[in-house]
């Protein structure tokens, strides 16, 4: 993954940790079905949280290392 990721604030972190315990391997399929409904709904600011929970699941779910190595 070439991009970096950005983390707007800590409720990206525990939604991803919530979705992760509670959905496992498909936390990631979960995050994007809450950004599909708030999409659906016009809620702009909770698509685009949904979208960086999902993105970081991606991350920390990919087993392998993101940034420069020292």
């Amino acid at each position: 993954m070439d991009e970096q990721l950005f983390i707007a604030d800590r409720t990206v972190l525990d939604g991803a940790t919530d979705l992760m315990t509670r959905f496992g391997s498909d936390a990631a399929f979960e995050a994007a079905q809450r950004a599909d409904s708030s999409r659906d709904r016009g809620n702009v600011v909770h698509f685009c949280r949904w979208r960086q929970v999902e993105r970081l699941i991606v991350l920390l779910d990919g087993g392998f290392s993101v940034g420069s190595l020292h």
